[in-house]
C-alpha cells in the first residue's frame, strides 16, 4: 500500500486549503496513532500517522482505502508538500503510463445497492485475475452487462486499461467480496456466474467463495436455467465441491474433465502444458425466486446521548457476540471535546465488516457509507444503538 515515513514534524493546519482537489478535514487521535480525514477527487477517507522511532509513517488507512490507488498516491505527495519534517522513504511515484484506466466503469458497492438497473442481460464473474475471460466474454455479447469481482487492485486497474483500448462499454469492476455481492441483485436477474479458479483456501476453507450459503445465493439471483460455473485445477477444491452438491441434488448439474474453452488465462496454459487436469462444475437455477427488499435503515435518529464522555470511557473493551453475529469496538480517537471517531468491527463471523463511525455534537454516523444491508449488519447495528443508550444511562 502506498505509504512514506518522514521525520517527526508538526501536525498540519485542519482544515486545510483546497489543494489540486485535497482537503484535510481533521486529525482524530489516540495514544499510538492518528487519523488523517482526507477529501480527494470526490472521495473520503484516513490515512494512518503511526510513530516510528524518532519518525513516522504515514500509509492509507486499510478500512477506508479507495480506488484507484492514484486517489491515495496523490493525497500522499500532497500531505508530503505540507509538512516540515524530511522524507525519509516514499513509494507514491505513479509510473507514467500511456493507457489510464477507464475509471468510469469502477463501481463501488454502493451503486449497486442504491443504483444500479438495467433491462440488459447480467453475467458477473468472481476474481477475473487479467481481465482475460471477462473481456472476451464481454466482446463476444455486447447485449450483456458484465460485473467482474476482483480484490487485487493492480489487477482491476489492468483489465480497465484494456477496457479502453479494446473500447468495451459493457463491462463494470468492483472491488468486493464476492460472497456477499449477490445479495445485493435482484432475484432472477443474472444469467450465467463464473467462478474460475478462485483460491482453494486449503488451511482457511472458511475463506472459500464456493459455500452452501454461496450456491443458495446463485440460484435465487440466476434466471430460471442460469448457471453458475466452477471451473478449478485443485483436486481438494474439486472434491469440496462435489460434497456441495449434495445440497442440491434436486438441481441439474454436469461435470467436464479437461475441457477446452474458447479463451483461457496464462495460467490455465501454463498447467495444461504441466498436464495437470482441470474440472468444470455447472450447476442449473430452475426456479422463479421471491424478491427481495433490502433494508438500508442504518441510522441513529432515535438514539440520544446527554454524556458523550461518558459514553466513550464505558463502551466494551471485548467483542460482544450473539447468535450469528458479533460487535466489537475496537479503538477511540478524539477529534476533540465534542468530536470523536470510533473504530468497529460488525456483522458476521466469517464476513466481519470494519467501519468507522463519527460522533459530533451527539450526532452519529458511519464513516464514507452505511454499512452493507446485509441481516447480520443490521443487528449489529441495533446493538451497537442498544449498548451506546446502555452505557450512558
Amino acid at each position: 500500500m502506498p505509504h512514506i515515513l518522514v521525520t517527526k514534524h508538526n501536525q498540519i493546519d485542519t482544515p486545510s486549503k483546497n489543494i489540486d482537489g485535497v482537503v484535510f478535514n481533521y486529525i482524530a487521535k489516540s495514544d499510538y496513532e492518528n487519523k488523517i480525514s482526507v477529501s480527494c477527487d470526490g472521495k473520503e477517507f484516513f490515512l494512518t500517522q503511526i510513530p516510528k522511532n524518532e519518525n513516522c509513517l504515514i500509509k492509507v488507512d486499510s478500512t477506508t482505502r479507495v480506488t484507484p490507488i492514484d486517489i491515495a498516491k496523490k493525497a500522499l505527495k500532497i500531505y508530503s508538500s505540507l509538512i516540515d519534517g524530511d522524507i525519509l522513504f516514499s513509494n507514491i511515484t505513479t509510473n507514467k503510463q500511456k493507457v489510464e484506466p477507464q475509471k468510469e466503469y469502477l463501481k463501488d458497492i454502493s451503486y449497486f445497492v442504491n443504483d444500479f438497473k438495467t433491462d440488459k442481460k447480467i453475467a458477473v464473474e468472481v476474481g477475473f485475475g487479467s481481465g482475460r475471460h471477462l473481456l472476451y466474454q464481454a466482446q463476444q455479447n455486447p447485449d450483456t452487462v458484465y460485473i467482474g469481482l476482483e480484490i487485487h487492485t493492480p489487477s482491476i486497474e489492468a483489465m480497465l486499461k484494456q477496457v479502453k483500448l479494446q473500447n468495451i462499454t459493457n463491462i463494470y469492476a468492483v472491488n468486493y467480496d464476492a460472497r456477499l455481492f449477490l445479495e445485493f441483485l435482484d432475484s432472477n436477474s443474472v444469467g450465467q456466474i463464473f467462478v474460475h479458479f478462485p483460491v482453494p483456501w486449503d488451511k482457511k476453507p472458511h475463506r472459500r467463495v464456493m459455500s452452501k450459503e454461496f450456491i443458495e445465493e446463485s440460484m435465487r439471483v440466476l434466471d430460471v436455467g442460469g448457471t453458475l460455473e466452477l471451473r478449478t485445477d485443485s483436486v481438494k477444491y474439486y472434491q469440496y465441491n462435489l460434497e456441495l452438491l449434495e445440497f442440491f441434488k434436486e438441481y441439474k448439474s454436469t461435470i467436464v474433465k479437461n475441457q477446452d474453452l474458447q479463451i483461457s488465462s496464462k495460467y490455465e496454459d501454463r498447467w495444461k502444458r504441466q498436464g495437470k487436469d482441470i474440472w468444470d462444475i455447472t450447476i442449473y437455477s430452475k426456479d422463479i425466486s421471491n424478491p427481495i427488499v433490502l433494508d438500508k435503515n442504518f441510522f441513529f435518529d432515535d438514539l440520544v446521548i446527554d454524556d458523550l464522555e461518558k459514553l466513550i470511557q464505558n463502551l466494551p473493551s471485548k467483542p460482544i457476540v450473539k447468535e450469528g453475529f458479533f460487535v466489537h469496538f475496537e479503538h477511540t480517537y478524539k477529534i476533540n471535546s465534542n468530536y470523536w471517531l470510533l473504530h468497529l468491527t460488525m456483522g458476521s463471523f466469517n464476513k466481519p465488516l470494519s467501519k468507522y463511525l463519527v460522533i459530533e455534537n451527539k450526532t452519529i454516523k458511519y464513516f464514507q457509507n452505511n454499512p452493507i444491508p446485509t441481516s447480520a449488519n443490521h443487528k449489529a447495528h441495533n446493538l451497537i444503538k442498544t449498548i451506546f443508550d446502555e452505557v450512558t444511562q
